[in-house]
C-alpha cells in the first residue's frame, strides 16, 4: 500500500513539474515572439507603404510581395476574403520585395500609378495577368504596358514618374528592410509584427486569428 502511495505521490509531482514546465517554456515562446515583434516593427511600417482597410485596425498584415511572383498572386484573393470577413478590424499593408529578374522596373509602375490614385487598380490588372507578361520567372517589361489600358492612366506621365528618384528610394528602402528582416522569398507576411512559424496559408490565418481573438473589440 505505501509503495502505491508512494508512487502515485511520485507521479503526481512529475505531472505537476511537467505542466510547470509546460507553462514556463510556453511563456518564453511568447515573451520571445513578442520581443521580436517589437524589434520588427521599426522595419515593418514605413510612412509611403501602400495599405488598404482601417488604418485603426487592431491586426495589421504586412506582406512583403513581388508583383511577378505566382504565389503572391494566388495569395492575394484569400487574403482580402479574410480581411472581407474580419469585419474591417484588419488593415493590408504592401512592402516591395522585386526578387524576380525585371520586378524592379514593374514596382517603378505600381509606385509612379500611386502618383495618381491607381496602385490598388493597377496592381489588381497585372495580377490578374501575370502569367501573360511573367515567363520563366522573368518580368517581361514591354508586355506589362497593354495591361494598364482602360485603368485611366496618363501613360506618359507615369513612364516619366517610374524614374523618379523618389520612386527609386522607396524601392531601396524595402528592400533593405526585406534584407533586416531576413525575408529571402515571397510572400512573406508579418501579422501584428509577428513573422509566420512556417509558411502556408493555414499558418497565416492561424496567426491572424490568434491577433484578432488577442485584440480589443
Amino acid at each position: 500500500m505505501n509503495r502505491k502511495i508512494l508512487f502515485f505521490a511520485a507521479l503526481s509531482v512529475l505531472m505537476l513539474l511537467f505542466a510547470a514546465g509546460t507553462m514556463l517554456y510556453q511563456g518564453r515562446q511568447n515573451d520571445a515572439a513578442a520581443k521580436l515583434a517589437e524589434r520588427n516593427r521599426a522595419s515593418l511600417m514605413r510612412m509611403h507603404s501602400p495599405g488598404i482597410g482601417r488604418s485603426d485596425a487592431p491586426v495589421v498584415i504586412v506582406e512583403f510581395f513581388d508583383p511577378a511572383c505566382g504565389t503572391c498572386r494566388a495569395f492575394y484573393a484569400p487574403v482580402k476574403d479574410m480581411m472581407k470577413a474580419s469585419g474591417e478590424r484588419i488593415r493590408l499593408v504592401l512592402r516591395y520585395a522585386p526578387f524576380h529578374p525585371g520586378s524592379d522596373r514593374v514596382v517603378a509602375i505600381l509606385e509612379a500609378s500611386r502618383k495618381q490614385g491607381k496602385f490598388w487598380p493597377v496592381l489588381e490588372a497585372l495580377l490578374a495577368a501575370q502569367p501573360d507578361w511573367v515567363i520563366e520567372h522573368r518580368a517581361q517589361l514591354e508586355r506589362v504596358w497593354r495591361h494598364l489600358d482602360g485603368l485611366g492612366l496618363n501613360l506618359e506621365q507615369l513612364r516619366a514618374d517610374m524614374n523618379a528618384p523618389e520612386v527609386a528610394r522607396v524601392i531601396a528602402q524595402d528592400v533593405e528592410d526585406a534584407r533586416a528582416l531576413n525575408v529571402t522569398q515571397t510572400p512573406e507576411y508579418f501579422v501584428n509584427g509577428r513573422p509566420l512559424p512556417s509558411f502556408g496559408y493555414e499558418q497565416l490565418k492561424q496567426l491572424v486569428d490568434d491577433a484578432l481573438a488577442a485584440a480589443p473589440r
